[in-house]
């Protein structure tokens, strides 16, 4: 009989979103990713301390898989900053439409991860702020954009599309014409960020 392959990292995480998918976030535990190995739950322990632990790995490793592609977008120099910021929010929710219809029981644990402030869900959405305030950057310079501060202006175009992005409005982005509304949204956002060459006062783009 041949032998087992090696235990790592990896081996650990794809049973368990295996795991998740089979028995739901609330249910899915260490001794079921273990059977499913053919180990101890001790041998998955060395790899990961705890079940928090293992399950914000693999919500990591699951949130990664669209990150080049949004990265992409934000770091498309080819096109002007105003279109690459409604590129990018449209592929946002583009993303997560996707991960809720194709893997719900990976998106639920992340919305568990998000209810819980876990630290996963914290630098994922410390990274979207970061795409978003390059792109922001990028058109303060090229004079699209008014002068502003770009971190806060991030903070400001992220809380105003809050529902087309958090976990808690997962439930409303399957409703028809989602994307217009999201697409009338830019619209007014880019309104508020352009930078005004008739002479009117432009809109301070700030947080409260």
């Amino acid at each position: 009989m041949p032998a087992n392959p090696p235990l790592d990292a990896d081996t650990i995480l794809a049973a368990t979103e295996e795991a998740l998918r089979r028995h739901g976030p609330a249910k899915a535990t260490v001794l079921d990713v273990a059977r499913a190995l053919g180990v101890s739950h001790t041998a998955v322990y060395r790899h990961f301390p705890s079940k928090t632990a293992l399950r914000e790995a693999v919500t990591r490793r699951w949130l990664s898989h669209d990150r080049d592609t949004l990265a992409a977008i934000a770091g498309d120099t080819e096109l002007p900053p105003p279109q690459r910021l409604r590129a990018w929010l449209a592929a946002v929710l583009a993303a997560k439409k996707a991960k809720v219809r194709d893997d719900p029981e990976l998106y639920a644990a992340y919305g568990i991860l998000a209810a819980e402030h876990s630290s996963v869900a914290a630098d994922h959405v410390a990274d979207l702020l970061g795409q978003l305030r390059a792109i922001l950057a990028d058109g303060i310079a090229g004079g699209a954009f008014q002068s502003c501060d770009p971190a806060e202006a991030a903070h400001t175009v992220f809380d105003a599309t809050t529902r087309f992005h958090h976990p808690a409005h997962a439930s409303e982005w399957e409703t028809p014409g989602i994307e217009a509304q999201l697409d009338t949204m830019c619209t007014l956002l880019l309104n508020g960020l352009e930078k005004r060459t008739d002479g009117s006062v432009p809109v301070v783009v700030t947080r409260e």
